[in-house]
């Protein structure tokens, strides 16, 4: 990747760290489906008049919002609401990444390196870790949780490769504003379903200043620039190369989670997010490395 690229990317990385704590005060004060619905209304209202519509049909733009936008952000906003540590959901929600790997293999023939292999095994450890450990106050509920919003996240990357095999041309911007038109919808109608109407409505009459900032980081910061900038890497690179680095997005997520939450992680919970941080590690530089040895051997 060029250096301009790294730099984009690193950006994004510190954005969605921050994310995880943001998500963990808006889910105190707002019903997280409903977080979800005005998320993406924001965003979508926010951005429609003065960004334009992507050259893309309508199907791949409701493909990508339904995926990145519902699938991720249901599954994360309830697993943090429900017992699962922002800095601890920020680790595991980096198997994405595997799970890419995993996608891309089936869906679009995407082979595998011997490195990414090994990285997938220690990630895997890694997960089933943090998964047995007790403590820490995470629940199981919140664990499997974020590993479907984790999956979601990597379906949406596959969603965007398929795109770009597909000869269309992806307006990253374009894309993650119009694709949020595809999430409200499903999101309020999931939030009146299983949070009931008296209890939105009780929110939205006591909505906080607090509230408010929370829902337009999370539509603007996190989302509109975020994932604009995560799109158009994806659309300029493989999704192998891209997806690793999440690896740095737990480093914040974890650093802010224990300075503003007090988060603290077990012992096994931390041994399991270091496997799975190795594996990343591996997926990212293992090839690079194996290269090099090989080229010396010879």
């Amino acid at each position: 990747m060029q250096t301009p690229d790294i730099l984009q990317a690193l950006l994004v990385v510190v954005l969605w760290g921050f994310n995880f704590v943001v998500i963990k005060w808006g889910v105190a004060d707002v019903p997280p489906l409903l977080l979800g619905c005005l998320r993406f209304s924001l965003l979508a209202l926010g951005g429609l008049f003065w960004v334009a519509r992507p050259r893309l049909p309508w199907r791949w733009v409701a493909l990508y919002g339904l995926t990145v936008g519902f699938g991720q952000f249901a599954g994360l906003f309830c697993a943090i609401k429900f017992g699962m540590p922002a800095g601890l959901a920020s680790v595991v929600l980096q198997s994405q990444a595997f799970f890419t790997m995993l996608l891309a293999a089936l869906f679009l023939r995407e082979h595998w390196r011997p490195a990414q292999l090994a990285g997938l095994l220690l990630a895997a450890g890694g997960l089933a870790l943090i998964g047995l450990a007790r403590g820490g106050n995470m629940t199981l509920i919140g664990f499997v949780l974020t590993l479907l919003a984790a999956s979601s996240w990597a379906l949406s990357n596959v969603v965007v490769r398929a795109m770009v095999r597909h000869g269309l041309q992806i307006e990253p911007l374009g894309l993650v504003v119009w694709s949020g038109l595809a999430p409200p919808l499903p999101f309020l109608a999931l939030s009146l379903w299983l949070e009931g109407g008296a209890r939105d409505w009780h929110a939205l009459t006591h909505f906080s200043w607090g509230s408010l900032a929370a829902v337009a980081y999370l539509a603007f910061a996190a989302s509109m620039l975020g994932y604009g900038i995560w799109s158009r890497l994806l659309s300029r690179y493989p999704a192998n190369s891209v997806a690793p680095f999440s690896l740095l997005v737990p480093l914040v997520a974890l650093l802010c989670s224990t300075v503003l939450l007090g988060e603290q992680l077990t012992a096994i919970q931390m041994l399991g997010s270091v496997l799975l941080l190795s594996g990343l590690l591996v997926n990212l530089f293992g090839p690079k490395l194996l290269n090099s040895l090989l080229k010396q051997s010879s």
